[in-house]
Order: structure tokens, then sequence, then C-alpha cells
């Protein structure tokens, strides 16, 4: 595991009232592979919090990915749907976990918010 991923993990609680809401409730298995070893994280999602351990455990979803690609998605360098559609993880389960998982991730560098955008070019404040 690198530091930066376990830095990412240890950050969902604190990040979660500002990122989960709605109706995400269930767990999320995430499986990262790394030269034949699996390491596992178990997140529990609810609105607005987040208890992660490492744990394997019954999950209402369960996402594999290698570790090199979880790096990339937590950097921005790369996009959770897109790997999945790409084949380079796979998912099962409840795909609603999953699409709120994301948003965890950061977007890529140098992504701005197009209403912003759309902002500066009428002239109005940010």
């Amino acid at each position: 595991m690198t530091e930066a991923t376990k830095r990412f993990f240890d950050s969902l609680p604190s990040r979660a009232p500002d990122v989960l809401g709605g109706l995400t409730d269930g767990t999320l298995q995430i499986d990262l592979g790394s030269d034949h070893q699996t390491e596992h994280w178990l997140v529990r999602m609810r609105p607005g919090s987040v208890q992660v351990s490492r744990e394997r455990g019954p999950a209402d979803a369960i996402w594999y990915s290698s570790a090199a690609l979880f790096d990339r998605l937590i950097t921005g360098e790369a996009q959770g749907v897109a790997a999945v559609l790409r084949n380079e993880s796979t998912f099962s389960g409840n795909v609603v976990l999953f699409l709120a998982f994301r948003r965890f991730f950061p977007n890529p560098p140098g992504t701005r918010d197009p209403r912003e955008t759309a902002r500066r070019a009428a002239g109005r404040p940010v």
C-alpha cells in the first residue's frame, strides 16, 4: 500500500459530510491488487458519514482495481467510471455505492467548473 492510498482512506470520514448525502447507504469492499497480493478496504457509507476498515466482510458491492490504477484515481489522473468501462477495474453489486464513492476522487488537474467558466466569459463575478 502506498502512503497516498493510506492518507486517502484516512481522510474519508472527515470528508464524508461534504461528499455524501442523499440515499447513500451501504458497504463497498475495495480490493487493490499488487504483486500477487490483494489489500482489502471495507467502506461503510451512510448519508454524511463513512467508516473505513481493513477487513473483508459482507458488502453490498465489491470493486477491484490494481493499486497502481487506484493511485492514479486518488490524484485525479484517471477516472473511475472510465476505468470500469475500459475493463481496467471491475465492479459488482450496488452501482450506486460505486457512483457515490467516486465523488471522493479529485477532478483531473486543470479542471474547472463549467459554470465558473461561463460566468467569467459573461463578465460576471465568480
